[in-house]
C-alpha cells in the first residue's frame, strides 16, 4: 500500500486506532454511510460483498457521515447498533468523519484526489460514494452513490486478481 495511504489513522466504532496500513495487501472498499438516506440498503450488499470476498482479500471499510441532509444523527452507539441489528454489518465500521470541507477526514482527502468525481471534481456528493483501492493503493476507483454493490463485482474481481 503507497506511503500516503498507510499511515492514515482511523479511529473504529468500538475506539480501537488502528491505521490503513493494518489492510495492507488487501484491496480496500472504502464507502461514505448514513443510517438515514435513501441509499442505506446498501449496507446489505455491502455486507454480501464483504461475505464474498473476505477470504480472496477484500476489506469492506464504513465511514458514516452526517454532511449529507443529516442522514447520520445518531452517537457511535447508535451507529454501531443500527448497522449490526438491521442489516448485520460485520465489516469494520469507524467513528463518523467529514468527507468534504476543512475538517475531511484524511482518508477521503486522498482518495478524492486520487479518484475524482464527474467534471474532475474532487467532493463528495452524497453518501454511499464507493472508494475502490487496489492492493497496493495505486489504483482507486470511485463509484457513484447510486452504484449498488453488487455492480463492484467485476471491479473487484478485477483487483483481486
Amino acid at each position: 500500500m503507497s506511503p500516503d495511504l498507510r499511515n492514515i489513522p482511523c479511529l473504529t466504532l468500538d475506539g480501537q486506532h488502528k491505521t490503513l496500513g493494518e489492510f495492507a495487501g488487501k484491496v480496500l472498499l472504502v464507502v461514505n454511510t448514513a443510517s438515514q438516506c435513501g441509499f442505506t440498503p446498501q449496507y446489505k450488499g455491502l455486507e454480501e460483498l464483504w461475505q464474498r470476498y473476505r477470504g480472496r482479500g477484500l476489506m469492506v471499510l464504513g465511514f458514516p457521515c452526517n454532511q449529507f441532509g443529516n442522514q447520520e444523527p445518531g452517537d457511535t452507539l447508535d451507529i454501531a447498533q443500527f448497522c449490526e441489528a438491521k442489516f448485520g454489518v460485520s465489516f469494520p465500521v469507524f467513528r463518523k468523519v467529514d468527507v468534504n470541507g476543512e475538517l475531511a477526514h484524511p482518508l477521503f482527502v486522498k482518495l478524492k484526489h486520487k479518484a475524482p468525481g464527474l467534471l474532475g471534481s474532487e467532493r463528495i456528493k452524497w453518501n454511499f460514494t464507493k472508494f475502490l483501492v487496489s492492493r497496493d493503493g495505486s489504483q482507486v476507483k470511485r463509484f457513484a452513490p447510486i452504484t449498488k454493490p453488487a455492480a463492484l463485482e467485476a471491479a473487484i474481481e478485477e483487483m483481486l486478481g
